[in-house]
């Protein structure tokens, strides 16, 4: 039984009480501040007032206590858990601003109020910082405006686009929200193309929308719009064959030819690999596609450099015939070596000329040539060591090819299909430094492991027709005074503020972290803009912008109202990875503790005016101490668990590459019970019932034997858990099984039956998986499963050998907080 509301916690949990051996509290380190930076002196330069709306001064932030403020005493209150997603805070802004700001799902920040200078903000004990997700899938109008105009207006001293959040002094000329520079409104920019009127710059499209998307004229390309060029990089050794996978790639290829992105121009090629490098003569006017073997792998050169990349319209043909014949050229292949190194160059030489994306596909650890590898991992360490070795690269080849493929518009998307160790930390270089992604399937086999070649078809199909933008930079720009200094995510940095990223794709995320350079005194408000330019897969080269605007305070208790837990605990993670690859995991591990002690020592002592005992935490960051939790016990961070290093990597490639809303999901999955589902407070879509179970806590006290409950982590795994004396009904309507016993141990999807229980499950289900872009798959879990383990890791609040309970950490953090 899941207790009420409200339930206090005993001194021990029940469970706990008479243990020999519970953990000691953890170590205490001298603070290692994740995000401490010596407070500067600087003068302070005089800024005129941002001349905003005078609806801005009548607002009074805390004209009550806001709910965000409410004391939560964390050792007290049991159920923290929203029945919900947890939802971002609203900035407090005026109606007429906060109505036009930009959606947090594109563009947020950590803080919603900005502190007023450096030394508020490091006296809040908060990260300031802004996590983007800039090409996210917006279906066109009224989400995503497309404006094509002859001029676009941007501030003449800092290039900002002009955006909601300026303002406009006159018809005639406008103030940068940015600099506070004055400037001219142009003359084609009277004339509004939406109402036809001429007169009214303020209601144009660029000043209703803070997400816009412009189609760009010509002094916004260096050449001309690139085509949309896919190269496809294929592993065939003996191993690579033997997995099976040949034949998932080149038949959701066969399936998807015809809705790659692009147009005439799109070109396509392929090379295979394994201790020769193979490339395929594709040129229009042969009758079959001509195999061209190069064995000198220690210089490199293309055999026929003109008929490698053909016109995907014009040799389609062709392209489908080596489709179909590949997978059956080596089966016979007695060869075992990679040569992934030499592969690279080669397609590094195929693809500068033009730029585009290679993707490619390895089995293996890389046996010959350049950017060979040895093993690294030592089995025996997985779960005992303290610290883990070798997370940074065994050889800077991976990162060089990389930064050289950026500087060509290439990006590298690696799909790593492997049983064993193939050093992701090494090889993950030439798609970190590239702007590509990072696909992995540990264990692949297409017989033995046929969930993970569902998995596979179902990311690879997605992956070859979503959107895709080419020789793409992003530039992040923010009011004076504000200054931002390191960058998360999948790209090259090419000057201090300009990301270089040769592929855009819908699925990437970025983060930044900032700092107040010079007091926001006279400000109320300050605003942030990405700005992307990007060549679409048609040809056009286009912009799109993002503009967010905040309120400046200087009270610690709007910094704390305004804390976007989630946004800080995203951020907190790829900071954490940085410091496990620069410093060590423990250390890593002791900085994410100390930012939940540090903040709440902060509210404590700067913002609660009555003290009390407990442990006591605001309303908004009621969530912290368990999300830092859950990344302790994550697989990127955690200790004492057997944890493949391949595992960890990857892990850690996706805390830093996610997009927030998925993030959160692998670091705090989210568990419901199904087996009683019901209509009451769903949603509907498009004539579709969703029922909407609650969230429960990751805890075992939370399941019992009568129910299935399922857990979604997020992009890569959904379980649902049955129960062994689970409700019939559950088990025949839904599972379409006769009694527990009868359950199958491996089973991936759920029956469609005709029946009311099998369409709501199912539908919840489908709306859950429609929410990302990648297919989680499906797995039915039975006490006798080898997956159980796999779910009960996900119980993050439960005990285990190597890891604190959730209350027990809530007793380390209360310990350090009233020291």
């Amino acid at each position: 039984m899941s207790k009420p509301a409200g339930t206090a916690y005993p001194s021990l949990e029940p469970g706990y009480q008479g243990i020999e051996g519970i953990p000691k509290p953890l170590p205490v380190h001298p603070p290692t501040p994740l995000y401490g930076f010596p407070p500067q002196q600087y003068q302070q330069p005089s800024v005129g007032p941002a001349q905003l709306s005078p609806s801005l001064s009548a607002l009074s932030l805390q004209s009550q206590t806001p709910e965000a403020l409410r004391v939560v005493n964390l050792l007290q209150e049991r159920n923290i858990l929203p029945p919900g997603p947890v939802p971002a805070p609203t900035p407090c802004l005026p109606q007429d601003l906060q109505k036009l700001n930009c959606s947090p799902e594109v563009f947020c920040s950590t803080l919603t109020s900005i502190p007023q200078t450096q030394a508020l903000l490091n006296k809040a004990k908060l990260p300031l910082g802004l996590l983007l997700h800039p090409f996210k899938d917006l279906s066109v109008s009224p989400q995503l405006p497309v404006v094509m105009s002859s001029s676009i207006v941007r501030c003449r001293s800092c290039r900002t686009y002009i955006n909601p959040f300026v303002s406009f002094l006159d018809q005639r000329r406008w103030k940068c929200n940015l600099c506070y520079r004055v400037n001219d409104v142009p003359e084609d920019f009277m004339y509004n193309p939406v109402s036809r009127s001429y007169g009214e710059p303020h209601k144009r499209p660029e000043i209703q929308n803070a997400t816009i998307e412009f189609i760009a004229p010509s002094e916004y390309m260096l050449r001309p719009p690139q085509p949309a060029v896919y190269l496809f990089v294929l592993d065939v050794s003996h191993n690579a064959v033997e997995t099976g996978y040949l034949d998932v790639v080149c038949q959701s290829l066969l399936e998807s030819l015809n809705s790659l992105p692009g147009d005439t121009r799109t070109k396509i090629g392929f090379i295979t690999f394994d201790s020769m490098i193979h490339f395929y003569n594709l040129q229009e006017g042969l009758s079959q596609p001509q195999m061209l073997i190069v064995s000198d792998i220690e210089e490199i050169f293309l055999p026929t450099p003109d008929s490698l990349l053909v016109n995907l319209n014009e040799c389609k043909e062709l392209v489908r015939d080596l489709l179909k014949s590949l997978p059956q050229m080596f089966t016979k292949t007695m060869e075992t070596h990679s040569a992934l190194g030499p592969a690279l160059q080669a397609s590094f030489k195929l693809m500068s000329p033009t730029g585009g994306r290679v993707s490619v596909f390895q089995t293996q650890l890389p046996s010959l040539g350049v950017g060979a590898l040895n093993s690294r991992e030592d089995p025996n360490q997985r779960a005992s060591a303290k610290d883990v070795q070798h997370l940074s690269p065994a050889t800077d080849f991976y990162k060089k090819l990389a930064l050289d493929c950026s500087g060509q518009q290439v990006a590298v998307d690696l799909f790593l299909l492997s049983g064993q160790y193939c050093d992701l930390a090494t090889l993950g270089c030439v798609s970190r430094y590239s702007a590509g992604s990072i696909y992995f399937y540990p264990s692949y086999h297409s017989q033995h492991n046929p969930a993970q070649t569902e998995r596979f078809q179902k990311d690879l199909k997605r992956y070859l027709t979503r959107k895709i933008g080419f020789e793409a930079v992003m530039r992040i720009r923010c009011t004076k005074g504000l200054s931002i200094h390191t960058f998360h995510g999948n790209f090259f940095v090419r000057s201090t503020d300009l990301l270089s990223l040769p592929n855009i794709n819908p699925d990437a995320g970025f983060a930044v972290q900032m700092s107040i350079e010079e007091n926001l005194v006279d400000m109320q408000v300050v605003s942030f803009q990405a700005a992307l330019l990007y060549t679409s897969s048609k040809g056009e080269r286009r912009i799109r912008v993002h503009t967010m605007c905040l309120p400046v305070v200087n009270s610690m208790s709007d910094i704390f109202a305004g804390a976007d837990v989630q946004a800080i605990t995203g951020l907190l993670a790829s900071m954490a990875v940085d410091r496990s690859v620069t410093a060590s995991l423990s250390d890593a591990r002791d900085a994410m503790t100390n930012a939940a002690i540090d903040s709440l020592i902060s509210y404590r002592t700067s913002v609660l005016t009555i003290q009390q005992p407990g442990l006591l935490a605001p309303a908004c960051l009621r969530l912290f101490p368990l999300y830092i939790l859950a990344l302790l016990k994550q697989k990127a961070f955690r200790t004492g668990t057997s944890t493949r290093l391949d595992d960890r990597v990857f892990a850690m490639c996706q805390l830093k590459y996610q997009p927030l809303m998925y993030l959160m999901l692998m670091i705090h999955p989210s568990l419901y019970r199904l087996d009683n589902l019901t209509d009451e407070g769903s949603l509907n879509i498009n004539d579709c019932t969703i029922p909407q179970p609650g969230m429960l806590q990751l805890s075992v006290e939370k399941l019992n034997s009568e129910g299935a409950f399922l857990m979604d982590t997020g992009s890569v795994s959904m379980y649902l858990w049955v129960g062994r004396n689970c409700n019939p009904t559950f088990l025949k309507q839904v599972l379409g099984v006769q009694n527990y016993a009868t359950l199958p141990l491996n089973m991936n999807r759920l029956p469609e039956l005709d029946t009311a229980e099998s369409t709501r499950t199912r539908a919840f289900i489908s709306w859950l998986r429609e929410q990302r872009p990648f297919y989680p798959l499906l797995h039915i879990v039975r006490d006798e499963s080898p997956l159980k383990a796999s779910f009960m890791q996900n119980m993050i609040e439960d005990r285990t050998e190597s890891a604190l309970s959730y209350y027990e950490f809530l007793l380390h953090v209360q310990q350090q907080v009233s020291k």
